[in-house]
């Protein structure tokens, strides 16, 4: 009888960035980040996919956001118009959390319906590595904010859907953020009294979508002060583009680029791709490319190696 092979030391590091904290450490620290002492807004970059995830977290940002638009487009080739299941964005956050150990804020549009549909997808997004879970008034299939033409169902009903989400949660430590996107169809003034209630309704973070002015910006931190408020920052959209100091001067505790990365590698690899197409390879670009070292190391090709070496020297085929 053989005996077995001794574990293999450094079993974390094939699964993240060391030991990776729980889902439960990660809500956690989250939440700290929100209503903690400021020590200046969460910056926070969107994610399209899990290289996204390890990219933020290697670049040092404390937490990250699944953004909805983005998994439309990097995914699936799709426009931000409400076509994605709720079962493709718990698998997509499912891969994403398990390639990260930041906390994960993640964009589950309108609740994908009503509030009992709701309850049930927060606690699927719960289970499978959701920090924080994202709500919008909208109505169903949404639009993203900075488009036009938004429709939403009436406050009272997204009142209901925040109570019946929060009920749901597992965790009280999970934030609930709810969006408005009233300013794009009704106006700052009803935007202003949506996010209010919600807030009443048992929402964490307050997030009042595409804002048009400085003056609106500064309605809104200044009228919905005490809880926690995002400002969504949009390249060519909406709302003014100001500093990080700018944006907490007036009030807003996150700011979101939540499609910043994404339109980066677009651009990225629309360069490099006309650059083979024109050139015929690849050598004159290879200084705008990540090298072969840094690509698998950011994948941990070293410590599965080392792993598949400690397995084969014990005798078992890897």
């Amino acid at each position: 009888m053989t005996s077995a092979p001794a574990p293999f030391p450094d079993a974390d590091a094939l699964t993240g960035v060391g030991p990776a904290p729980t889902p439960a450490a990660r809500r956690a620290r989250l939440r700290a980040l929100l209503t903690g002492p400021a020590t200046g807004p969460l910056l926070l970059p969107g994610v399209t996919d899990a290289l996204g995830a390890r990219l933020v977290e290697s670049a040092g940002f404390p937490a990250a956001y699944a953004t909805g638009a983005g998994l439309a487009n990097a995914q699936f080739g799709v426009p931000d118009l409400g076509l994605i299941s709720l079962g493709e964005v718990a698998a997509h956050v499912d891969r994403v959390a398990s390639a990260t150990t930041l906390p994960l804020v993640v964009d589950a549009d309108t609740g994908f319906g009503g509030p009992v549909t709701a309850m049930r997808a927060v606690r699927m997004l719960e289970r499978v590595g959701a920090a924080a879970i994202q709500l919008e008034d909208q109505e169903m299939p949404k639009r993203c904010g900075h488009f036009d033409r938004h429709a939403l169902i009436p406050a009272e009903h997204m009142a209901a859907k925040l109570v019946a989400a929060r009920q749901a949660l597992e965790d009280p430590a999970t934030v609930l953020v709810a969006r408005t996107d009233a300013r794009s169809a009704f106006g700052i003034d009803e935007a202003l009294r949506r996010a209010s209630r919600y807030a009443d309704a048992g929402a964490d973070v307050l997030f009042v979508e595409a804002p048009r002015t400085v003056g609106e910006l500064e309605r809104i931190g200044r009228e919905l002060a005490g809880v926690p408020l995002v400002v969504n920052v949009v390249e060519g959209g909406k709302t003014p583009q100001l500093t990080l100091d700018e944006y907490a001067a007036l009030g807003f505790r996150v700011v979101l680029y939540a499609n910043f990365l994404l339109r980066a590698v677009i651009r990225a690899g629309a360069d490099a791709l006309a650059h083979l197409r024109g050139s015929g390879g690849s050598a004159a670009y290879a200084d705008r490319m990540a090298t072969w070292q840094e690509r698998q190391s950011l994948f941990h090709l070293p410590e599965f190696s080392a792993a598949e070496a400690h397995f084969d020297a014990a005798g078992v085929p890897s």
